[in-house]
């Protein structure tokens, strides 16, 4: 652990005890870092499901080892905290849970995310219990490192088939209880599911940017209670759109068009120099 990422550390922690809420735009590459960094973002998240997309993967087909790898590229990048999108830990066990957070904060990490989803299709959600044991270890890892680890829990039911807002509710308050810094319930369907959250609880709450229809302001959102706003893999999308249309261009007419609306060259050297 090195002065700077303390500083970082307590830097993120900060944000989360502002007025209003911060939008903290998920990345998944150095130059994507970068560009973020250079328009004045405050912190970063990486996006497992851009990290895997990046390997040619789906979400949940990447290993702890190439995660944190792909972490400590992003906190290399820039001088900017980042926060990790983790999953469940990368094992159903407390104890694989506390290592990863270990392990998240040897590359350089200054918060991280853990799911409740157990990534096993015949029961996608951890029962409460061992959620709340799992929270509870990556706490302990967290509280064991030398600087404010920022420890985010998810409750996944709304991603998982389960949209039943008052076991979010009580699966985000036991993993307050817990210990976790923030909490964060992807997939709410409206405002109004939002502030029932938010009223539930008294850490900050993350809410995820990225669902059609289900993707608010940054005012609305705030005004509902949240105070950091994360963009999925929103970014991710917007980038491989871009590329897809370029490529179809190219492929079915044969012109360039896409050259007229691009970034320069010279642009992009601009936020990649340090």
């Amino acid at each position: 652990m090195s002065a700077a990422q303390s500083e970082k550390a307590e830097r993120f922690r900060a944000l989360h005890e502002c007025p209003g809420a911060f939008v903290i735009p998920n990345v998944w590459d150095g130059a994507t870092a970068c560009v973020m960094a250079g328009l004045k973002f405050e912190a970063l998240a990486t996006s497992s499901s851009a990290c895997a997309a990046t390997l040619g993967r789906l979400d949940g087909q990447i290993t702890r080892e190439e995660a944190l790898a792909h972490s400590r590229v992003i906190v290399d990048a820039c001088a900017l905290p980042v926060s990790a999108d983790l999953e469940q830990g990368f094992g159903d066990s407390p104890e694989a849970v506390a290592e990863t957070i270990r392990r998240a904060a040897a590359v350089g990490l200054v918060g991280g995310s853990i799911e409740d989803a157990s990534g096993h299709p015949g029961a996608p959600i951890y029962d409460l219990a061992l959620a709340v044991e799992r929270v509870t270890a990556a706490a302990e890892a967290a509280r064991g490192l030398a600087f404010p680890f920022t420890l985010t829990a998810r409750a996944e039911n709304y991603l998982h088939g389960r949209p039943d807002l008052d076991d979010t509710v009580r699966r985000l308050q036991a993993f307050e209880r817990a210990g976790a810094d923030v909490l964060f319930a992807p997939g709410l369907p409206d405002l109004a599911a939002v502030r029932a959250v938010c009223s539930a609880l008294k850490k900050p709450v993350n809410f995820m940017v990225g669902i059609r229809g289900r993707s608010f302001s940054v005012a609305e959102l705030a005004a509902a209670g949240v105070r950091r706003i994360s963009l999925s893999t929103s970014l991710y999308r917007a980038a491989i759109t871009g590329l897809y249309a370029a490529g179809r261009e190219v492929h079915d007419s044969g012109t360039f068009g896409y050259l007229e609306t691009i970034m320069s060259g010279k642009d992009l050297a601009g936020f990649l120099e340090r």
